[in-house]
This record gives structure tokens, sequence and C-alpha cells, in this order.
């Protein structure tokens, strides 16, 4: 059982999307959180700030380390964070090097930059499905855009127009936002390095070198620390928002044209009280996705107010708001895919 339906044994297989949710699992966040710690350490060790030996023991860290996830989750709910445990059973498995791992930085830091590493690999998924949904249109297009439809403004029947004539608006702000990720794609997303109050204060006249240094081996833009300055976060829950929305706008559209006749739409719907029907599920599921996101978006950007050098309320909420997004667009994104692959006519007769 499950209070979430991204993650429901059940509704899971309307609303979720595996690929997208195994980024914000236990596993991949503890994974993403030892990186930042591992590249800190090579960074500081690299400008003198740690012992070589620590940081080699550091950079063994991953291959043998176990943690305590239970000890994790009982400390959270004391600490706020997950940092402060996990910073202690780190020290533990590293014994005397222990006192080396996290120097100069703060939980926030390593969250921060846990999420936009696993954001890179949301990226990626979402530019290649992106792209698939793109080639089904094309496809579509090829063997019934020029088939005849009436248009439809304000609900009513306007003008003639072509089948091909609604694929391209179905199409042009896919391209858009594949244009969009493109800066994220190529390294754009920025490491999180602040320290106890934004000012790498025990890192002295190194800070800037350690932080480029870090950027660079996390393969992450290089910035100034961004903690209460949340706009990186809305910026791309805005994106994730504008995808599903104009998947819903498609799924909209061919709900009303499988309701009037104009397209016939394969792959289930089956009703248990009329066996005659085939209703357009995947359609209306794209319509529900857009909804859903738009709404979140509005609490990430409660999230953006975050009071003087750092918010754990705001902080909190993203928590809370951004993997429902995602997870959300990526199921849109594959259940778009999908009902264009099992369209099987399009266009008036």
């Amino acid at each position: 059982m499950s209070i979430s339906v991204f993650d429901h044994p059940m509704l899971a297989g309307l609303l979720g999307d595996r690929e997208i949710a195994a980024q914000f699992s236990v596993a991949a966040e503890l994974e993403a959180m030892l990186a930042f710690e591992v590249s800190l350490a090579r960074a500081e060790a690299e400008e003198g700030l740690i012992p070589q030996a620590a940081a080699d023991a550091i950079l063994e860290l991953p291959g043998r380390f176990e943690p305590d996830v239970d000890a994790i989750r009982d400390a959270t709910g004391r600490d706020g964070v997950v940092i402060p445990e996990l910073v202690r059973q780190w020290r533990a498995a590293l014994g005397a090097h222990g006192e080396y791992i996290h120097f100069g930085a703060t939980s926030q830091d390593v969250i921060d930059s846990g999420l936009m590493l696993r954001l890179v690999q949301v990226v990626r998924l979402l530019d290649a499905r992106l792209e698939a949904v793109v080639d089904a249109i094309d496809a579509l297009d090829a063997r019934f855009g020029k088939a005849p439809l009436m248009g439809q403004t304000r609900m009513q029947a306007a003008i003639e127009i072509s089948v091909g004539d609604r694929f391209s608006s179905w199409r042009a702000p896919l391209g858009r936002y594949r244009r969009m990720l493109e800066p994220w794609l190529q390294g754009g997303l920025p490491v999180q390095f602040g320290g106890a109050a934004g000012t790498l204060d025990k890192l002295g006249d190194k800070a800037a070198s350690v932080r480029a240094r870090l950027a660079a081996d996390l393969a992450l833009a290089d910035r100034s620390q961004w903690h209460s300055q949340r706009d990186v976060i809305a910026e791309f829950g805005g994106l994730l928002s504008l995808v599903s929305g104009s998947l819903g706008k498609m799924g909209q559209d061919l709900s009303l044209m499988a309701g009037a006749g104009t397209a016939l739409i394969g792959g289930g719907g089956g009703s248990s009280a009329m066996p005659h029907k085939r209703n357009p599920v995947k359609a209306e599921v794209l319509v529900t996705l857009a909804r859903f996101n738009a709404v979140q978006l509005s609490g990430l950007h409660q999230s953006m107010v975050h009071e003087q050098e750092r918010s754990g309320s705001a902080w909190t909420l993203e928590w809370m708001i951004l993997p429902q997004l995602a997870v959300a667009t990526g199921a849109a994104l594959r259940t778009a895919a999908d009902v264009l692959g099992s369209i099987e006519r399009i266009g008036d007769a």
C-alpha cells in the first residue's frame, strides 16, 4: 500500500515512471551524496587543505560503505536532515581519516549537489523521450498529415485544416523544450558549495579554487552558493510543467477527437460495464498529469521564499514536490509515446 499514486502497487502502472523514480530512490540519493564528498575530498587534497592519505581513504569509501538507513531515518526525525547521521557513519567507517570528510561543507551543499547529479540523469531521460514523442508525431504525420480535418475554435467548427496542421501544434513546443534542456545537458546544472552560511569561511583563500575543482570533477557548473536562491529549482520545475502541459493539450485534443469519431485509438481502454466502448484512457492521463503538475508548480514557487541565509521549511517543501513533478512528467512523456503509437486512424472520414 502507498499514499502516492506514483509508486502505488496498482496505480503506478498508469501514473508512475520507474526510470525517473529511480533517481529519487534512497540508493540513488546516498550514492550521489557520497559522490559529492569524494569529489570534495579530492579537490581539497589538491589544494592542500586535507592530507592526501585522507582523500585516498575517502575515495575508497563508496566501494565498502554500507549505510544504516534505519538509523538515518530516526536521526532525520530529530535533525531535520539526513547529513549529520550520515556524516557520523562515514566518519566511523573511515576511522582515523574520518575528521577530514565533509570539511568546510554543510548539509545543504551535500543534498543540493547530490540532487543536481541526479537531475542530470533526469534531463537525459527527458530529452530522449521528447525526441521519441516528436518522432512518433512525425511518423503519424507521414501517414495521416494530408488528411482533412475540421478546425475547431472555441469548441465550434471553424474552417477546414489538415491533420498535419494539428500535428504541428503538438510538435512545435516539444522542440522548444529540447532546446531549453540543452544547457543542462551540457553541464549547466550548478554545484552547491557554500559552507555554514554561504561564505566557505573554513577554506580561506582556497574557497573559489576548491569549488571550481569540485564542480569540474562532478561535471556540474561552477557557481557561487545558492542556498537561499532557488531559481534553478523553480526553473527546472517550470520546464517540467511546460512539458506535461503541452502533452496535456495533445491528450485533450485526442480525447475530443476520439469522442467525435475523428480519431481511433487502440491500446486498451476497455469498460467493465460496456464492452463495446474503447475509452481514450492514455489521452485522458495526459490531461490529468498536466493539471497535477500545474498545481505542484505553485508549491515549488512557494518554496522560493527562503528566509535569510537558509530556510528549513522552504527547503523541505522542495523535497515533497520536485520528485512528483519529475515522475509525472516522465509518465506523461512515456504515455504520450504510447498513445501516439496506438492511433489507428485520424482525420475526417
